[in-house]
């Protein structure tokens, strides 16, 4: 049985991930530091799930924290690691600075380290589509230069990947960077507009439309976005152009959707209509982003399969579920 690390367990793709290697015959350690940067309860119901696994262990530890994540290395002969733990939120990253420089630059180091120091045999972590800024040319490929972030959060996501590739080329640590587009689904982020919105129809509250609802976004589905990465483990990649084992891929659904699009099927799914708040576009946010898949399907067959109806129903379904509503 192999022996997998997952960083941000108790987060919402951390989750999903866990469970889904779990099925399929992982041992899996995972680490969280559960902060209270969304809901707690919502972290702790996801690990409440977990724990009914006999090979699943969890490690309440921040990533920040450089001895504590050098002795879970030591505990543990890890064939993998999926790091997915970091400070999200482009928003957030205006008012909280230093938050995403100890978990997405100091946290990362400290992943990188372990990585080195025990033989892991393939690094996963999670980047984002920030890293494109206001790129004008879509879809967004890989190939893109991506040296212009409009955010914090996006400047240490693609800080990630240089930190990666320089790890990749001095110790030869196989890495594998994913641009995540979206992701959407049960058990997500309640700081995710969708989630909001869910909230606020339900509870007859406006919702805030920024842009005036044209921003167009390549939502992906939980389901499809764990497929690709668990894939993607397996897929080692090998020395290519820049002489060092490092790959980057954009994982999402290839499909973006205008916001207003994307409201009314929300609101079809509830059974009710949104009151809309129409705002100017936010500081720090884009307005589109849509993934070039091409290579994620050339070497790991990734098909994103969720149509954006079938996602939503099945989100509006747990959040009803989930909060009694």
């Amino acid at each position: 049985m192999k022996n997998i690390l997952v960083t941000g367990t108790a987060g919402f793709i951390g989750f999903h991930v866990t469970i889904k290697l779990l099925k399929d015959g992982y041992r899996v350690i995972g680490i969280d530091n559960l902060n209270y940067y969304y809901d707690v309860h919502l972290k702790k119901a996801r690990l409440k799930q977990l724990e009914t696994y006999d090979v699943f262990e969890f490690h309440q530890v921040s990533i920040a924290n450089r001895d504590n994540i050098s002795q879970i290395f030591t505990d543990h002969e890890f064939n993998y690691v999926v790091h997915l733990a970091a400070q999200a939120g482009v928003r957030h990253s205006l008012e909280n600075p230093y938050a995403y420089v100890d978990s997405n630059l100091v946290g990362f180091v400290n992943i990188l380290e372990g990585c080195r120091h025990n033989k892991i045999e393939h690094l996963v972590y999670a980047s984002s589509s920030s890293v494109y800024g206001k790129n004008r040319k879509i879809p967004f490929s890989t190939n893109d230069n991506v040296d212009h972030p409009v955010s914090l959060y996006a400047a240490t996501k693609k800080a990630n990947e240089l930190m990666a590739h320089t790890y990749s080329h001095l110790y030869g640590i196989p890495t594998t960077g994913l641009r995540f587009f979206t992701v959407y689904g049960p058990w997500g982020r309640p700081d995710m507009a969708y989630f909001l919105f869910t909230k606020a129809i339900l509870e007859d509250k406006p919702i805030k439309v920024f842009n005036y609802g044209r921003m167009k976004r390549d939502f992906t589905y939980i389901d499809d976005i764990v497929e690709g990465i668990v894939r993607v483990i397996n897929q080692i990649p090998q020395p290519l152009s820049s002489s060092v084992p490092y790959k980057i891929y954009n994982i999402g659904n290839n499909q973006p959707v205008e916001l207003g699009q994307f409201i009314e099927v929300l609101e079809d799914c509830i059974g009710k209509k949104a009151i809309k708040e129409f705002l100017p576009m936010q500081p720090g946010d884009v307005p589109l982003t849509y993934a070039d898949v091409d290579d994620l399907i050339k070497d790991v067959g990734f098909h994103p399969h969720t149509s954006l109806e079938t996602g939503l129903k099945k989100f509006v379904s747990w959040y009803k579920n989930y909060y009694h509503c």
